[in-house]
């Protein structure tokens, strides 16, 4: 158990935790699991995110086997061609005349029977309805006529995005591979600026690379430095890591500051933070007026990865349909087929895993026992009294 606040705890999985590199933890050990889960899987501090929204973050994308394994999991596969074939995909099928690149909106305006929108190059865009993509901070840089709603108003201030800045280290060969090491490492070092680290080497084997994150509050630590210092930095670090010196012969370093980025403000996704779920959670994709809500964070399977944006835009443009009256309330909530190609295995689980109580069955025991316990004292204190 990783302790995330005074008053909860989170439960991690003993295969998960071999995974992160630790075997009968001990206390700290154990703190330092939760805290490396959560900023890996939601590039933010534990003590920064809700507990609940975190716990139903790790669910939807499977549980906490699925969302960390690189096989059989989320973390398994990669584009041939990169993953911006998704968004050329869907411009191929609109036709790129219909596809505006810098054009950035800056107010939408609707009434009962239009929409508005304007953008800050001064080109003015009439429609009927507005699928609003955009990450939740990002929201607040609009003007919106009329206002939008006081809830939703306040959910896009309490939302911020979190902190990542994914790096690659290119090498002339993979001398990890050479002294029989994968490449994958969890990096238990409180002065590291990487906690995670992946062999990141082309399906044909060339450009040996390691991927490495600089995760939540890290990433906002290093972010000061320059490219070049971060790449120095790294480099000494799997120096260390890896107990050579060829670590420091990279040939190349890219990186990705999420942290910088104007249009999305951060990355992977949206940080809930305490009380957000149960103040706004039902405020998350509720149209206004001609608005739709999509994006990646109104996902409700795999939410923060691309497939929830795929999913949230589908769910979105079934909004419309049915406001147009082309399909039933019931057809807007669907779940995402099967991929026939990539089917998902189940994995071996414990028998706690499989028979952990719900929460209100939790209570229910807890309550039992209380009662359980309470009886047989009174019990004992009859009999010795009657003694």
């Amino acid at each position: 158990m990783a302790k995330i606040s005074e008053h909860y705890v989170l439960i991690i999985p003993k295969d998960v935790a071999r995974w992160l590199g630790y075997d009968d933890t001990g206390p700290r050990d154990a703190w330092k699991i939760g805290d490396q889960f959560i900023n890996v899987n939601v590039t933010s501090e534990s003590h920064e995110a809700s507990l609940l929204w975190f716990l139903w973050y790790v669910r939807q994308c499977g549980g906490s086997n699925r969302i960390m394994s690189t096989d059989n999991g989320g973390q398994q596969r990669k584009f041939i061609g990169g993953s911006q074939q998704i968004s050329e995909r869907i411009a191929d099928k609109l036709g790129k005349d219909k596809l505006l690149l810098e054009h950035a909106v800056c107010s939408i305006t609707q009434n009962d029977q239009s929409m508005q929108v304007s953008c800050l190059n001064g080109e003015v865009f009439k429609c009927r309805h507005v699928i609003l993509a955009v990450p939740l901070p990002l929201q607040t840089r609009l003007t919106f006529d009329p206002p939008l709603p006081s809830l939703r108003n306040q959910l896009i201030q309490r939302a911020p995005m979190g902190s990542v800045i994914k790096t690659f280290m290119y090498y002339d060969r993979p001398f990890w591979q050479e002294m029989g090491h994968s490449g994958a490492a969890i990096i238990d070092d409180e002065e590291a600026l990487i906690e995670f680290i992946f062999a990141d080497t082309k399906p044909d084997g060339t450009k040996p690379a390691i991927m490495g994150f600089i995760l939540a509050g890290r990433a906002r630590k290093y972010v000061t430095l320059t490219k070049e210092e971060r790449r120095d930095k790294i480099c000494k670090l799997y120096a260390k890591v890896f107990e050579t010196d060829q670590a420091l012969k990279c040939v190349h370093y890219e990186e990705q500051n999420w942290l910088a980025e104007q249009w999305s403000g951060g990355c992977y996704t949206v940080m809930m933070p305490p009380g957000f779920l149960t103040t706004f959670g039902r405020e998350i994709r509720k149209p206004v007026g001609r608005i739709h809500f999509a994006g990646t964070e109104t996902a409700t399977e795999w939410s923060g990865y691309m497939e929830g944006a795929v999913q949230a835009g589908e769910r979105a443009a079934r909004e419309i349909l049915f406001d147009r009256g082309e399909i039933d309330q019931s057809e807007i909530l669907k779940d995402e087929p099967e991929n026939e190609f990539v089917k998902p295995m189940p994995f071996p689980t414990t028998f706690f895993e499989r028979n952990a109580p719900s929460v209100g069955g939790l209570l229910k025991i807890l309550g039992c026992v209380s009662t359980l316990a309470v009886a047989c004292s009174g019990a004992i204190f009859y009999r010795r009294f009657k003694t």
